[in-house]
């Protein structure tokens, strides 16, 4: 057993719990340790592995794999000490993403195609990576850490590793061979194996650095909006329908793409129903809140019926998963629902989940800060959930538009399985908040409650046209 084996994984379950990444706090864990590493550079002043990670839980039979790429140095600078890890022999070991010389080692290992053991960096055919570089750390991820060389590229290392070919990289690679234009083209891989079989460790591609985040876009929007008292959304400076409009048409695309290059199939709905059953099944025993819904979900995904169109999809698309550039919208991030297992994030699906994860991203853009406002009474309150609604909306409507003028098929034509979708997106956030947000559940339950009671009132089948053809393009 090597030193890092030995040593590291007393220091383990603390570094784990501060981290951002790692998505079980709270979960009893019953024991962390080394599967394995790989020796990058074995000797001089920097040492620098890959490890992987086994955290056993007692709520789990089989163990979840995070991880981490090991620096040891002698001494560590004052930039390096919120990284540190815990002593290993006569070095200190710490996270080194936050390590410049080790991430310039990274850009240089895909460039040159390095092997290590199992590990292999991978460039695309064709990409010119620049000649050297020093990753800046980026903050704003939680599931996995990327850092930016410069104005042209951008490395993000898998934190959760699972046995199989990661979608983000798989559905990259697809679109990058058709051509897409709405997502950042790849530069190349970090691939290794886990349990005997190939497991992607990381990607490269190309930095989208002058864009914004769609949810920060969409979250100024809504705030203009409130700080206007007298306006309606489509009078306020900062009114987003026009985006939302135009990010419909780019999901649209992207679905085209997928399908062109991945082919379509079909989903049983009894298959599909029976996923969803599960979930809210699981919501519910740990969630008692859902119980008093769960009756109007289970009628609407007993309306699911025949076989549904299906492809490969994003899987867990929401307006954080979007950028806005000059040229125009880029979807990000295709790994799918990090809680997801792997084979169910790679599987077809109905592009309508996608749409659907964007629904749900504008009702939560608007009644997240709706909720937690302070307010003078309740006829204020009233007054700004309202204008809530009103947000909501304008700007799912402008989504939807934009996909049915960018597919051809207005996705609330199929209202009974976009329903269905919604309300299993919504049961998936409201066990999300319970763990990690509560006082943030009642946006999801909010949701749930309207769409039963919209499903009680007008049927399943029921569609919202609520379009404005006078939205600005």
């Amino acid at each position: 057993m090597t030193a890092l084996a030995e040593e590291l994984p007393a220091h383990l379950p603390d570094y784990l719990a501060r981290q951002r990444w790692f998505p079980a706090k709270g979960r009893p864990v019953v024991s962390v340790g080394v599967a394995g590493e790989t020796s990058l550079i074995g000797e001089g002043d920097l040492l620098l592995d890959l490890c992987l990670l086994r955290v056993d839980f007692a709520d789990a039979e089989l163990p979840e794999h995070y991880q981490v790429l090991v620096g040891r140095r002698h001494h560590l600078g004052s930039e390096l000490e919120y990284a540190t890890i815990g002593a290993v022999g006569d070095r200190i070991a710490y996270d080194a993403m936050w390590d410049h010389d080790a991430t310039a080692f990274l850009l240089q290992a895909i460039r040159s195609g390095s092997q290590y053991g199992d590990v292999r960096f991978v460039a695309e055919p064709g990409v010119s990576l620049p000649t050297s570089g020093v990753g800046r750390l980026l903050g704003v991820e939680q599931s996995n850490t990327s850092v930016a060389y410069g104005e042209k590229s951008i490395f993000k290392l898998f934190r959760k590793v699972s046995p199989g070919l990661n979608p983000d990289l798989e559905l990259h690679r697809a679109l990058r061979s058709v051509g897409s234009e709405q997502v950042a083209s790849l530069q190349g891989a970090v691939e290794g194996t886990l349990d005997g079989e190939p497991a992607t460790l990381g990607m490269l591609q190309d930095f989208a650095s002058n864009s914004a985040e769609g949810w920060a876009m969409a979250l100024t929007s809504v705030r203009d909006l409130f700080a206007e008292a007298d306006l309606y959304a489509n009078e306020v400076g900062g009114d987003f329908a026009g985006e939302a409009r135009r990010l419909g048409e780019t999901v649209a695309v992207v679905h085209k793409e997928l399908a062109e290059a991945l082919g379509t199939g079909t989903r049983s709905a009894d298959e599909l129903r029976e996923a969803l059953l599960a979930r809210l099944d699981g919501a519910v025993a740990q969630v008692p809140e859902l119980a008093e819904h769960a009756a109007g979900v289970r009628a609407v995904y007993a309306a699911l019926e025949g076989e549904i169109p299906s492809q490969r999809v994003h899987g867990d698309l929401h307006l954080g998963q979007t950028l806005r550039t000059p040229r125009g919208w880029l979807l990000i991030d295709f790994e799918g629902e990090p809680a997801t297992p792997l084979p169910d994030r790679r599987r077809m699906d109905s592009p309508l989940r996608d749409v659907a994860g964007m629904l749900r991203s504008f009702d939560y853009a608007v009644y997240h800060q709706a909720a937690l406002g302070e307010y003078a009474d309740e006829h204020e309150e009233q007054q700004v959930y309202r204008r809530a609604d009103e947000w909501a909306i304008r700007n799912r409507s402008a989504f939807c538009d934009g996909y049915a003028f960018g597919s051809g098929l207005d996705p609330r034509s199929q209202a009974a399985v976009l329903r269905a979708f919604e309300l299993d997106k919504a049961v998936y956030e409201v066990l999300y908040e319970t763990r990690s947000r509560p006082t943030w559940a009642i946006i999801p339950l909010s949701s749930i409650a309207r769409l039963v009671a919209e499903t009680a009132e007008k049927g399943v089948d029921s569609v919202a046209t609520e379009s404005d053809p006078h939205i600005s393009l």
